[in-house]
Order: C-alpha cells, then structure tokens, then sequence
C-alpha cells in the first residue's frame, strides 16, 4: 500500500511539473491552432520536414552515448578563459552601418538599415529549463547583459528547444522588445510567459512579415521541436531570410543539410551575410545537425558571400571536441574557395565589408 502511495506521489507530481513549470512553455491559442492545423507542414497531428528525416534511435544507441557521456570527451569545453569582446550600445545605436554581433552559440544581434533584431536570445548560463543543471555556457560573462541591450525592434525565433529559446531570457527582455517573430506554435510559450499576443507574429514556412521596412520570410530547416513533453513536432522550425534595401541575410536556425538549401538560394540568394549552425553534430543525429563541412557546403547552396559559423563556442551539446566545428568549417571553407568570417564573441562584423574577422582566436 505504501508503494502504491509513493508511485501515486510521485506521478502526481510528475503532472504538475510538466502541466505548470514554466520554463516548459504553454500551448498554443485556438486561434494559432487553426492556422497550426492548416499548414501543409502539419500531417498527421505535428510538423513534419520536406523530405523524410527519422529521427529512431534504439536502446544501444541511447546506451552508448550515455557511456561516451560519462567517460567525456578530450578537449570538450576551453581550459582557460575565453576572449570575449566588450558591446558598446551607444557606438552600436550610432553607428550607420549594418552590422552582427555574435554571442555565442546561436545568439546573435543584428542592425540592418538601423533595425535592431537579436536571433534566438539565450543569455542564461545553462542551456535547460532547470537552473545549474544541464550545459553550462563555458564563459562566465558576456559581451553584454540584456538590461543593456539598446532597445530592439524584433526578436526572431527559430525554433522552441532550450538553447535557442530561453525562459530567463525572455522573461527578462519582453519589456524591451517591439515584436516577436516566431515559427507557427511558438507563441504558446510566449503568452505563458507574460508577451502581450498583440506583439507576437507567428509565421509558416515562405510567409513574409514587414518590420521597421525590412522583409523578414521563415523558410524551411530540417529538425524537430519539443520541450520535454510527450509530443514531437507540436510546434513549427524555421530559418529566416532578412531583407533591406541593400542587403540580404541568411540564419540557418538548427538543421540538416538537404534541398531547402539550394531552393532558399535560388528564390532569395545571392545573401551578403550567411549564419550556419556548424556545431552540436553526431552521426547519430546527422539527419537533423550537419557537420561543419555540410555547413560550408549548404552556404554555396543558398549563395551566401560571408558565412558566420554559429552553434558553437557556448555550450557543449555533443561529443566532439569545442574546437572541432571551426577548425573543420575553416579547412572546409578554404578547400572550396568560401569567405569564412571567425569573430571573437561580441566582436563587430561589418555586413558587406572588404575585410572581416579571420583570426583563429580559440588556438
């Protein structure tokens, strides 16, 4: 009887957790559901990628990694500290050209014909909806805190995992921010976490949203989406295409390589400025992160002329070294003739400048 108890506690307690823990996000408005159940990406009750991606990994699989895990991987976060450069808001907020900032990971803060836009904010020190646990970021600061941040015009989303959209973060931004751009679904965690739904614009893969004179378009990717619930797929990913009067901008968000690729360069290409998640990959996983000489390989796809590797430098997510993604990108890049720009986190990037970044800061 007592076990029964304990077992009845402990399922109860489980169903709490996961139906009002915040950080796990909220469910969609009937109204999103509607345009969620119309969407040619959504079959059979969840979102699906362009072409077949599986995703089926079994028991030894998971077993393995475990181990691997475990025993850790040689060279898997920095020994020292890292080089992270300062951000001046106010040089930032003046300065007339358009310019990228990179925070690390997948973070990144955009000025583009004087629009301010921030990718994907996470400024917490874990990568997980429970503090002090899961990744932690390998820096203990960076370039800037948000309560310093100048005030942005749009936040762009690419999909709802926890290292690219962050409760605390959000929490602590909302306030600053004009509108969010999310993938279809997304909004759910937003409301929950106090966005006014007025502020909010949900897109589906090719629709367009005008911000400040800028065309912002979500187009394909090749992944999932999840909280930690039971569902796969509840809510949509994207990558987006950003627009101005003189310059193009490419942000992978979290794929695997496949056609969208080249079909996004053929429709929107050639882009002054690609940024391509290049690390976080396993050949486990290889339908849904590409290795960084995919990464390379999927920025002549769209025609990119400077490509930003991005998914790496902040939280160790995989089982390869934390140098490996860019020391591959940048042989990968030299083998095929691509401009690859390496910014120091919170150094200044010039869009559409002769010379750009290319020290190898992490040696």
């Amino acid at each position: 009887m007592k076990l029964l108890i304990l077992v009845v506690i402990i399922a109860l307690v489980i169903f709490l957790i996961l139906k009002y823990y915040p950080p796990l996000g909220g469910k969609s408005s009937a109204e999103s559901q509607k345009r969620i159940h119309a969407s040619p990406q959504f079959i059979d009750g969840k979102f699906r990628n362009q072409i077949p991606t599986p995703m089926d990994y079994s028991l030894k699989d998971t077993a393995d990694a475990l181990i691997k895990t475990i025993k850790g991987t040689p060279n898997s976060r920095p020994k020292g500290s890292m080089p992270i450069d300062s951000f001046d808001s106010k040089g930032f907020s003046r300065n007339k050209e358009d310019q990228v900032i990179w925070f690390g990971h997948s973070t990144l803060l955009l000025k583009v014909n004087g629009v301010k836009l921030l990718i994907d904010p996470v400024f917490s020190d874990y990568a997980s909806p429970v503090p002090f646990f899961g990744p932690k970021r390998y820096s203990d600061k960076l370039p800037t805190e948000i309560e310093d941040l100048p005030e942005i015009d749009a936040v762009i989303i690419s999909h709802d995992h926890y290292d690219h959209l962050d409760y605390g973060s959000i929490r602590k931004l909302k306030g600053k921010v004009k509108l969010f751009i999310v993938p279809l679904g997304v909004a759910g965690h937003l409301t929950k976490w106090g966005v006014e739904p007025e502020r909010i614009k949900e897109l589906d893969w090719w629709d367009e949203e005008s911000v400040e004179g800028l065309t912002l378009i979500s187009t394909p990717a090749r992944h999932f989406s999840g909280r930690g619930r039971s569902s796969v797929g509840p809510t949509l990913w994207s990558s987006w295409v950003i627009v101005s009067g003189q310059t193009k901008i490419y942000y992978s968000g979290d794929s695997g390589y496949g056609p969208h690729f080249k079909e996004i360069g053929d429709k929107y290409g050639p882009f002054d400025l690609t940024l391509f998640e290049t690390g976080q990959y396993d050949e486990k996983w290889a339908n849904i992160h590409m290795t960084p000489e995919e990464s390379v390989q999927a920025n002549l796809d769209v025609q990119g002329n400077l490509m930003i590797p991005i998914h790496w430098g902040a939280f160790t997510l995989a089982l390869h070294s934390w140098t490996d993604p860019i020391e591959r990108a940048k042989r990968a890049a030299e083998q095929r003739n691509a401009a690859l720009a390496t910014p120091r986190i919170g150094e200044t990037v010039t869009i559409g400048a002769t010379k750009y970044p290319s020290a190898a800061w992490w040696e």
